[in-house]
């Protein structure tokens, strides 16, 4: 057993503890939350800290095969530009699975307990097979042109199934809002409700998704004609935003994650309230990413306005310089410092928790779950917020 005290425990599901103390089971069970306020002394077999206890952190977008793409793509290129080189690079020779063993184990280290995986291919398997994160797989499905649909649904189906025989958790998704044909579309939705689970979609990522779907031109457009060589002849423009465009293929019954959304606007949050309920819908922010390709940030004040639930992602090593939720809570802070650190944390944890169905272990220091222990120092405690030397340390 091991009793971990620290300056604030940050308990997730409650305010914050000042001097309390952890109590653990040797594989890391919370056996308790000690109390002490302003009585707390110093006690035989208690480890302290100066910082903040917080539980592991959860990650819920990641591409890990990406992760050999690490410093290979400049930053500011814009939407199309990181498309492009994704194209030209992802399939280019290189040791994937040591670099995706590397990216595994530094988060590990960086305290994130549970990671959301968006994969294309069987690649990341035996990485997750022996990680100590607890992995959900989202299987990606791509196919712009109706003609691809079959075969693009068949190859996902290829691919969960491989992770499913590992016992490994994972579901089938599209990729976005432009690049999955309406049959494709149809395909992905009709299985998610059958099957249930977890839904994820890369949504409004830019204002060149934007200009695609209300007028047919600009940025992706160009991407599918010129760079991909795609026929797209088919494509009508909708003359709405791309998430009113594709709402009718997200399974009302299904937890929607929702990733990046820094072209989401007050009238596509009214949308989504009049197509399914905002209890199982998240918001996945991943702003590192978004200043690395196009410099621009989510509405963030607007989806606290709108008290919608906000989680944190990473993105891929290709569009971050690391996979640190701790980084994606500071940069954050540094734009928005009106952001309180405790709300911040719920976003890292059990927001993340939630969103993933994993709350019942993961998320938060509470009797019975075993959501891993970090230690976040280089904290201002006058103003509670993150300092720029702040660190995380995985106690357990």
């Amino acid at each position: 057993m091991r009793k971990i005290a620290a300056t604030y425990i940050f308990p997730g599901t409650s305010s914050p503890i000042k001097n309390g103390i952890l109590v653990c089971d040797d594989d890391g069970t919370i056996i308790d939350i000690l109390d002490r306020g302003d009585l707390f002394r110093e006690e035989a077999g208690v480890e302290f800290y100066s910082g903040i206890l917080a539980p592991g952190f959860v990650n819920t977008h990641c591409h890990l095969e990406f992760s050999h793409l690490h410093n290979k793509i400049e930053k500011h290129i814009g939407f199309s530009g990181f498309l492009e080189k994704i194209n030209q690079l992802r399939d280019e020779p290189a040791d994937k699975e040591k670099t995706m063993q590397i990216a595994d184990r530094k988060m590990w280290a960086a305290g994130i307990a549970a990671v959301a995986d968006v994969s294309n291919s069987e690649l990341s398997l035996s990485v997750k097979q022996k990680s100590k994160i607890n992995y959900h797989t989202f299987v990606e499905v791509f196919g712009f042109h109706p003609s691809r649909a079959e075969r693009a649904f068949a190859k996902a189906e290829q691919v969960y199934r491989s992770f499913e025989r590992a016992n490994l958790s994972a579901s089938i998704v599209p990729h976005s809002p432009y690049s999955v044909s309406q049959e494709l579309f149809e395909k992905v939705k009709n299985r998610a409700k059958e099957k249930g689970g977890l839904f994820s979609i890369h949504n409004q990522e830019s204002k060149a998704e934007t200009e695609f779907f209300i007028s047919g031109k600009g940025a992706i457009s160009k991407h599918f004609s010129v760079n991909l060589k795609l026929d797209t002849s088919h494509w009508k423009p909708t003359g709405k935003s791309s998430l009113q465009s594709i709402i009718n293929y997200l399974p009302k019954e299904n937890q929607l994650l929702l990733v990046h959304n820094t072209q989401t606007k007050k009238e596509d949050i009214k949308a989504l309230k009049q197509h399914c309920s905002l209890v199982n819908t998240f918001f996945v922010l991943c702003p590192n990413s978004n200043l690395f390709i196009e410099n621009e940030l989510p509405p963030v004040e607007l989806f606290r306005e709108e008290k919608l639930q906000i989680c944190l992602g990473t993105d891929s090593l290709a569009s971050n310089t690391e996979l640190s939720i701790l980084q994606e809570m500071l940069t954050i802070q540094q734009n928005l410092p009106e952001v309180p650190l405790e709300e911040l944390l719920s976003w890292a944890c059990i927001n993340g928790a939630k969103a993933l169905n994993i709350s019942t272990t993961f998320g938060s220091f509470e009797k019975g779950k075993k959501p891993g222990v970090n230690l976040i120092t280089g904290i201002d405690f006058k103003t509670m917020k993150l300092t720029p030397n702040a660190k995380v340390k995985r106690l357990i």
